[in-house]
């Protein structure tokens, strides 16, 4: 298996194509990878064979995205709810998991040549050290690629990963690089494990089943959501080609819902100043007082985000270097 897979179109997937591209192909896709299991009862093997399968399966749908001309793709790979299957399955995953970043660093020349970034998305410290030190160095490898944006949800939910965020602000004002009234929405999406992208457009699940799971909770308010009954593993570009059509479809119901949002974030924010400065100056609020604390304000920010940058950029680099043993005081081992 390799992660960048090259097919030939056919003539009929060419010309679906030329339709899709008369109109608009969403940036992000967001897949929840549903119905391995399923796959491999169907046909009679172990689960793992049905992940090992889902696996292949993103790497080709990887392929057909680059065709279609979305950039960015958000697989939720694994769960943190996923640790309460049977030791042997989640053994299995982690293997797979193993198998898969060793994959990227062998291919990471072949990811520069197409610009292919990797983000590992989650709670690191859940997965074993040595999947700890290889999604490190997966995502130090391949940062400065800038073409395709590949981000792997592994031991990840949207609940933790809102609670993680929050933490993250709070340490902020604790520490003084925020004051209380810098917090809003902006800065906590910020915040997210993900942030580096936009929204997902579309976020597809297979498999017949009709709710989220906990993925990309706060992302998703304003993305098309596209389910198809279709296994994971059985997923093809047809499928793919119906799910951005139905996307292209809704398009601009969802861009007026994101635009209104947009607009009330800054109208939210326009309030918020003019309230910091009447506790400043009372009544007599200037355009120049408003100016100012907004320059004031987007300076924290900044800093904030700089400095936390810099600390995942250091945390990811120790990750990268530690030994397996001197990891261990840093993560949970799974048992």
């Amino acid at each position: 298996m390799t992660w960048v897979v090259e097919q030939k179109r056919s003539w009929a997937e060419w010309m679906a194509l030329r339709v899709l591209w008369v109109g608009p192909i969403p940036t992000h896709l967001a897949i929840i990878m549903d119905g391995n299991r399923r796959y491999a009862r169907r046909e009679q093997r172990e689960p793992l064979a049905g992940h090992t399968q889902g696996f292949h399966k993103l790497a080709e749908v990887l392929c057909w995205c680059r065709d279609l001309g979305i950039r960015h793709v958000t697989a939720y790979a694994f769960s943190i709810e996923n640790f309460k299957r049977s030791k042997s399955e989640v053994d299995g995953l982690m293997e797979l998991a193993a198998e898969k970043l060793s994959k990227i660093l062998e291919e990471k020349d072949k990811l520069a040549e197409h610009g292919v970034c990797i983000n590992v998305l989650g709670d690191l410290s859940l997965l074993p050290s040595s999947i700890q030190r290889m999604a490190a160095q997966a995502m130090l490898a391949t940062r400065h690629n800038s073409c395709f944006f590949l981000n792997l949800a592994i031991a990840y939910t949207g609940r933790e990963e809102i609670t993680s965020a929050v933490q993250e602000l709070v340490w902020g004002v604790a520490e003084d690089w925020l004051q209380s009234s810098d917090v809003n929405e902006g800065l906590l999406e910020a915040c997210l494990y993900g942030s580096g992208n936009q929204e997902p457009d579309l976020l597809l699940r297979t498999s017949g089943e009709q709710r989220l799971s906990d993925f990309l909770l706060w992302q998703s308010a304003f993305s098309c959501l596209f389910f198809t009954q279709v296994l994971w593993p059985d997923f093809s570009i047809w499928h793919l080609f119906g799910a951005v059509f139905f996307y292209q479809r809704q398009y601009h119901t969802l861009t007026a819902a994101r635009r209104e949002a947009l607009a009330q974030r800054c109208r939210t924010l326009e309030e918020r100043d003019l309230e910091q400065c009447r506790l400043q100056h009372g009544d007599k609020v200037t355009y120049e007082h408003l100016a100012a604390q907004a320059a004031a304000r987007t300076a924290r920010l900044q800093a904030f985000m700089d400095y936390r940058k810099q600390r995942q950029l250091a945390s990811l680099y120790q990750l990268a270097s530690l030994t397996v043993g001197e990891q261990e005081g840093r993560g949970r081992e799974v048992r």
